[in-house]
């Protein structure tokens, strides 16, 4: 059984959960408010948004490019060298069909099989359920191995995303669960479920994304989730281990991973707010990315953090802003070139208080 058919059997909700629905309600009206009275401020948030998701997403789960590489990967429609550039360039053409298709793309088998294909870049069993077993195994730095979880099978993993479609279906037709954390259990239970060989976490999040913009979320379009999550990867990996525990036996406790879905979204809309909110135009939004990284560096950095932290955004750019900081007293400097320490000055900084 389902996280979520359990769930539509319980009416309780953990009282920090129904706080955190109450926040979500009240971001999804404030920026309901700022994409009317803003439009033209967000163009560089959504470019920003989709290099962040393609690179981080599959940053966790170890598929990285080269930073110069970047914004070709992403926004251009260069050759590509090698495999992980092709799976980045995958996973922005999946993100791209649900920003431009998601109201139209159901949540079904098909829809999920079509954002494997394309997040794999069409590279092998792309689009296939997987054919074998797949545990998900943990490997201590000191060699040893240990089965973490024992994933659904490859035999019955395909009765098992139907009975995971049939029951987000029911709980949104019946509303038996709050839509917010059917969706967050229907993440738990994908994840469990694991029907892929290889790519799991980056269809569950760009599953994830999609339900939001079915629920009237849309703050995915303006704020990477991914890169959200990457954020928080080491809490991402805590709770889902910990909801994981007992799932076969539907004795699981979702909440602790449902809990960690719900912040994720409140972070993003609050990142949004103070975003959109400080932007005085599309140059400014840019400006105002750059200046949030290094406002946010609590030690010595070096240029090519920033760069890597702010995809799309030219590092002789990103220089110039450091030098007229510099020049206020904002940030100092060691060192010339490549190589030079930065450090920024919270009291000096436009954030202190």
């Amino acid at each position: 059984m389902t996280t979520l058919r359990l769930l539509a059997a319980k009416s309780n909700i953990p009282t920090t959960t129904a706080w955190c629905l109450a926040d979500l309600g009240e971001a999804r009206g404030k920026h309901e408010l700022f994409t009317k009275q803003s439009p033209r401020r967000l163009k560089v948030l959504r470019e920003h948004a989709l290099i962040e998701s393609a690179i981080s997403s599959n940053r966790i789960e170890g598929v990285t490019v080269d930073q110069s590489r970047v914004k070709a990967v992403v926004l251009g429609k260069s050759l590509l060298r090698d495999r992980d550039e092709q799976e980045i360039r995958g996973y922005r053409d999946a993100l791209k069909l649900i920003h431009e298709q998601g109201s139209k793309l159901a949540i079904s088998e098909k829809t999920i099989l079509r954002l494997h294909r394309l997040s794999r870049a069409n590279i092998g069993d792309a689009g296939k359920y997987k054919a074998k077993d797949s545990d998900i195994i943990e490997r201590s730095p000191d060699g040893r191995v240990r089965v973490r979880f024992k994933t659904v099978s490859g035999r019955k993993t395909p009765a098992a995303m139907r009975e995971l479609i049939g029951a987000w279906r029911d709980s949104i037709d019946e509303r038996a669960v709050y839509p917010l954390i059917a969706m967050a259990a229907m993440n738990l239970d994908f994840l469990c479920i694991h029907p892929f060989r290889d790519g799991n976490g980056r269809v569950s999040r760009l599953l994830l994304l999609l339900q939001c913009y079915h629920l009237g979320y849309e703050v995915g379009r303006y704020i990477s989730l991914e890169r959200v999550i990457e954020e928080n990867k080491d809490r991402y990996y805590e709770t889902l281990e910990q909801s994981s525990q007992g799932w076969q036996e539907a004795k699981d406790d979702p909440w602790p991973y449902i809990n960690y879905i719900l912040y994720i979204l409140k972070t993003a809309y609050r990142e949004f707010e103070e975003r959109v909110g400080q932007t005085p135009s599309p140059k400014g939004a840019k400006a105002e990315m750059v200046l949030s990284t290094i406002r946010k560096q609590a030690k010595e950095f070096r240029l090519i953090e920033i760069e890597a932290a702010c995809p799309g955004v030219g590092r002789e750019w990103i220089r110039s802003l450091l030098a007229d900081l510099k020049k206020t007293g904002e940030v100092t400097c060691q060192g010339k070139g490549p190589g030079a320490r930065w450090r920024y000055h919270r009291s000096k900084g436009t954030n202190s208080k």
